[in-house]
């Protein structure tokens, strides 16, 4: 506040004076703020000076009068004034762009711009609420209202009742949904109202079909529970090693918040909290609501009840790789030459070929049923420049042009791709040498390797055992060349391993009209493009969990070029694989 100026009795012209002055100068205070010199400092300051002797030429206390002048505000705003102008005077002009920035920040849609955007930075958005009244009964417990805008997706809340109070709670909010955007509705809260219908003793179904049948705003009254803790865990990555459906899981609380999902896929977990259904997402899904999946633990109960209602079975194990013929025909010798590095697999006469049961080489893992888990836990993975390659495995049904496709692949580029060298017992002929076109070893070796499990596939043919051996491969990416094998998929257990990381595409027939088109050979029958498509939809339903591509031979210079491309994918994109190969090694 200002402080009045004092007028002694004599005194009342000096005072009106002083008062002139003081009233002058705030009402000129918006000329000085923008026209203030240093003279007109000087004159006022001289006007002060000469107030003083006049007040002291009349007996007047100078001390307190002098005290008080300097100590009003006017004059100390009047001082900082003067430092700011001096300040100002130094800079220059604002340049175009300054001012035109001015223009801008002064419109009226950027300052509504800047003032909601302070709003929502504080959110000053939400309603006030009045204050709670002084007294409250003790018994009441509080209430929250909960007002949600209802659009077209789903809320994300599942319920469940108290039979024995029949009140009505929230068992879960679906990460992603509506209800856990807004915040406002946790597990465990019990729901009062909805929309001004109280729904203590209704069921389940009735409340969601009162949601279904709400339009724009929902109100609902919950009594909110105990602080729940935050879901702490990490998000788990995974690939589904099953089919699912939860319009056909009757044990799943609420189907329509079930995620279907389908082998092969990759799914991010993001809550395991509830023991029996976790909440997940499908990666690089447009949708951001989560679904109810079941957990491990669901899935082996489910499984296990699927096991004691079947009938038993005897185990068996049938070897499927079995007896083909090695020879080199004098036609073929081009492509098998030492320069090209390459040798038949076992492949080309498996069409000819009678399996017979065998279990030398038969690992535990490859008899393990394909879906004895739901899920396997992967992490993303990049090929550092210095690590071995990959190898590089294909898969596909006998007569889509697996072979042709690799022998083409390694012809075009010997020094980067080749196939392992294969193990024999036959005697070596004139013009072979051990380990260029095959491993020349005894039948008692051979079978030394079989019964330790040295082997990826073998087989017998005129009396002779053929095979192809783990180490083989390694030698093949220890030298920096990419390994190219096929193989039957009930093999593919033996190189899932940290060692190999293989990269397994599949190779899809054309459609059979197609096949019809492209393959001209004689040999081929109708039947055999029924069966070719036959054994592919097999192979794919059963081990495409497995698979990181698919390439549909349809003609065979384009598969080729999307074979390289996936293989050069292989190698140098980033991939999800299994987490256990990130495992460290055992001593």
């Amino acid at each position: 506040m200002e402080e009045e100026p004092v007028t002694q009795p004599g005194q009342d012209d000096n005072g009106a004076s002083l008062q002139m002055h003081r009233t002058g100068m705030f009402k000129s205070n918006t000329t000085v703020l923008f026209s203030f010199t240093d003279v007109g400092l000087a004159q006022i300051l001289a006007e002060v000076v000469e107030e003083v002797r006049l007040s002291i030429d009349r007996d007047t206390n100078g001390a307190d009068l002098l005290y008080s002048l300097l100590s009003a505000p006017w004059l100390c705003s009047l001082l900082r004034v003067r430092h700011i102008m001096a300040s100002v005077r130094g800079l220059a002009a604002p340049s175009s762009d300054a001012q035109e920035l001015y223009i801008l920040l002064k419109c009226p849609h950027m300052q509504a711009l800047l003032s909601a955007h302070d709003s929502v930075a504080q959110r000053d958005y939400g309603p006030v609420l009045p204050p709670l009244p002084d007294k409250l009964p003790d018994n009441e417990e509080a209430m929250r209202i909960v007002c949600l805008m209802k659009n077209k997706q789903p809320l994300g809340v599942t319920i469940r009742k108290n039979e024995r109070t029949g009140n009505i709670f929230i068992a879960r909010v679906i990460h992603g949904g509506l209800a856990d955007r807004s915040g406002l509705l946790h597990p465990g809260d019990k729901l009062v109202e909805v929309n001004g219908q109280k729904v203590r003793g209704l069921q389940p179904e009735r409340v969601i079909q009162m949601l279904v049948q709400s339009q724009g705003n929902i109100l609902f009254k919950v009594i909110p529970n105990s602080p729940q803790p935050a879901n702490s865990q990490p998000a788990l990555y995974v690939r589904a090693m099953v089919d699912y459906s939860p319009l056909q899981d009757p044990a799943i609380p609420c189907p329509d918040a079930g995620m279907a999902f389908s082998k092969g896929d990759l799914l991010e977990i993001v809550d395991q909290r509830d023991i029996r259904w976790w909440q997940a997402r499908k990666l690089h899904s447009a949708s951001l609501c989560c679904g109810l999946i079941p957990s491990t633990n669901q899935f082996r109960y489910k499984q296990r009840e699927l096991w004691w209602s079947q009938p038993y079975q005897a185990h068996t194990c049938i070897r499927p790789c079995m007896l083909y013929n090695f020879e080199l025909t004098s036609h073929n010798s081009d492509f098998f030459s030492q320069k090209l590095g390459f040798r038949h697999s076992l492949r080309v006469w498996r069409r000819n070929s009678k399996r017979k049961p065998s279990c030398y080489s038969c690992e535990v893992s490859s008899c393990h049923n394909t879906s004895a888990t739901i899920c396997e836990e992967v992490l993303h993975y990049q090929r550092h420049i210095d690590d071995p390659p990959r190898l590089i495995v294909l898969i596909g049904p006998s007569g889509v042009g697996v072979n042709e496709l690799r022998r083409r692949l390694i012809k075009i580029n010997p020094n980067t791709y080749q196939g392992p060298i294969s193990y024999t017992t036959r005697s070596q002929k004139m013009g072979e040498k051990n380990g260029r076109e095959y491993h020349f070893v005894t039948k008692e070796v051979f079978a030394y390797m079989v019964v330790n499990h040295k082997f990826l596939e073998y087989g017998e043919h005129n009396g002779h055992m053929y095979g192809t051996s783990l180490d083989s491969v390694k030698d093949v990416l220890d030298n920096g060349k990419i390994c190219v094998i096929d193989l039957e998929p009930h093999c593919i257990h033996s190189v899932r391993t940290k060692k190999l990381k293989p990269y397994i595409i599949f190779v899809r027939p054309p459609s059979p009209t197609r096949m019809r088109q492209t393959r001209k050979d004689p040999h081929f029958l109708d039947k055999d493009f029924e069966e070719i498509e036959e054994a592919s939809r097999t192979m794919e339903a059963k081990y495409r969990q497995y698979f990181d591509c698919v390439i549909v031979n349809d003609d065979l210079q384009d598969s080729c070029m999307d074979l390289f491309t996936a293989i050069q994918h292989a190698q140098e994109e980033p991939q999800w694989i299994p987490a256990s190969w990130f495992a460290p090694d055992h001593l």
